[in-house]
């Protein structure tokens, strides 16, 4: 097992390229091919955003729209076109109701499109919004309805479908999307790009309020905010104490560069912690190689959301997103088409200053603006939710007995890679609701599965 990889897992929940997890064992970089010829091997990298130059465009914003607009339809129009049946995943978000719009006026026939739902726990689901453009478009809309027996039944078939740990939990409703689409159609468009190239997340706000946060004194923030806010209670499943995480994660971010802040924003378990989980010969000091991986990433010449936009589109996207995708589509032979990374779209992306994609507390804003009108009223004022799953409540309920099996003190006093200690803290802090550890716990759970998938 490579160590630096063990670390990175732990920090991001995958394992970026070119790293894997066992020693000796490398990923092809994003925008690169690999050339064996008579007994030699080598690697090339054939495109790249900064051959583009930088994002200093000086052209109007209707301009940019009009491009985008051109483009991103063309691009779309070009992934319709199949000798097979041809569908697409519609969330309810912003992304994946452009893509069924712009397929539905490109189409003569009626659009099929999928859908999970999950109507026992509203802060997850998002079918109301899909409903919406779906009868909107006049679609096939065809809404899966996942509840837990269900997920208790794919979380094995998921999990031993990936050759090295890979913890985004939302690898679970794509597996169930995709079988259920792959019974109607073989081909499905997709709206995976549109947070990345548009600044979608929240953590693209956290720079907006640093900018504020940053005026403030400094032993106010850190005799005062930075002292008692993170002894709040916090919960993804109860709204208000979801504001109360979101507000630690922020607190817990809100120094050092660019860079720094983006790194402690995105880590799943901090490097303090690391330190303290790992045991044994695995025991490091060094902590922090997540924020060296995007260091090494950071040679956008534009500003400041560009930069972090393209950190984005060489790590997170293709390492955690398009994998997760690619891993559980392919596993039931169905081929997921991503029209906004058409190379086009995504340098016309880059071309545009940030100031045109995060405007005050608006995100995505060009391109909503853009395509305003090919979307109910509702979609324009929606609050961004990501495809999500509810592991946190899950671990308190149906998947605690999963909990306990792999993450006994027995069993990891055996293996001698984690602390018991460290990890029955977490597991006492999320039951007793202190703070939300699920996505730490989740993480230590994948991991489990696959090194017991070794042995």
């Amino acid at each position: 097992m490579d160590r630096e990889a063990l670390i990175l897992y732990l920090t991001f929940n995958y394992i970026p390229a070119p790293f894997t997890i066992y020693q000796g064992m490398k990923k092809l970089l994003p925008g690169h091919y690999l050339l064996w010829e008579k007994g030699s091997v080598s690697t090339h990298k054939y495109w790249d955003l900064t051959a583009n130059g930088p994002s200093s465009s000086t052209d109007s914003f209707h301009h940019n729209s009009q491009t985008l607009r051109q483009t991103l339809e063309d691009a779309v129009k070009i992934r319709m076109i199949a000798d097979v049946p041809l569908g697409a995943f519609l969330s309810g978000g912003m992304d994946s109701s452009i893509i069924v719009a712009l397929m539905a006026r490109n189409s003569g026939k009626r659009i099929n499109t999928f859908n999970i739902s999950y109507p026992d726990l509203p802060m997850y689901n998002e079918s109301s919004y899909a409903r919406q453009v779906a009868t909107m478009y006049n679609t096939d809309h065809h809404e899966i309805r996942l509840d837990s027996n269900e997920m208790l039944r794919i979380i094995p078939e998921a999990l031993s479908s990936i050759g090295e740990p890979f913890a985004d939990s939302s690898l679970l409703p794509t597996l169930v999307i995709s079988k259920e689409t792959r019974a109607k159609v073989t081909v499905a468009l997709a709206g995976d790009g549109g947070d990345e190239l548009f600044a979608g997340y929240r953590l693209y706000l956290g720079e907006t309020f640093y900018k504020y946060y940053d005026y403030l004194p400094q032993w106010f923030r850190r005799h005062g905010l930075e002292s008692w806010i993170p002894l709040l209670p916090d919960s993804r499943n109860v709204k208000w104490l979801e504001y109360f995480r979101r507000v630690k994660k922020f607190i817990r971010g809100a120094r050092g560069d660019l860079i720094h802040r983006l790194f402690l924003w995105r880590e799943v378990f901090s490097g303090e912690l690391i330190t303290s989980l790992l045991k044994g010969d695995l025991e490091t000091d060094e902590a922090y190689p997540g924020e060296s991986w995007l260091r090494a990433l950071d040679h956008w010449p534009g500003d400041d959301l560009n930069r972090l936009l393209y950190v984005e589109v060489k790590d997170s996207l293709p390492c955690d997103m398009l994998t997760k995708v690619d891993l559980m589509s392919m596993k039931k032979a169905l081929e997921v088409r991503v029209p906004f990374l058409d190379h086009r779209v995504v340098e016309a992306a880059f071309r545009m200053p940030g100031s045109m994609k995060l405007k005050g507390l608006k995100r995505k804003y060009i391109l909503l603006e853009t395509f305003k009108d090919l979307l109910p009223s509702i979609i324009h004022r929606r609050p961004k939710q990501g495809f999500e799953v509810p592991i946190s409540t899950w671990l308190k309920n149906e998947l605690k007995d999963m909990l306990e099996d792999y993450l006994s003190p027995q069993l990891l006093t055996k293996q001698g890679i984690f602390s018991s200690e460290v990890v029955e803290s977490l597991k006492r802090d999320h039951r007793q609701n202190r703070r939300d550890t699920s996505w730490l716990l989740w993480n230590l759970i994948v991991f489990q599965h696959w090194y017991s998938s070794q042995r």
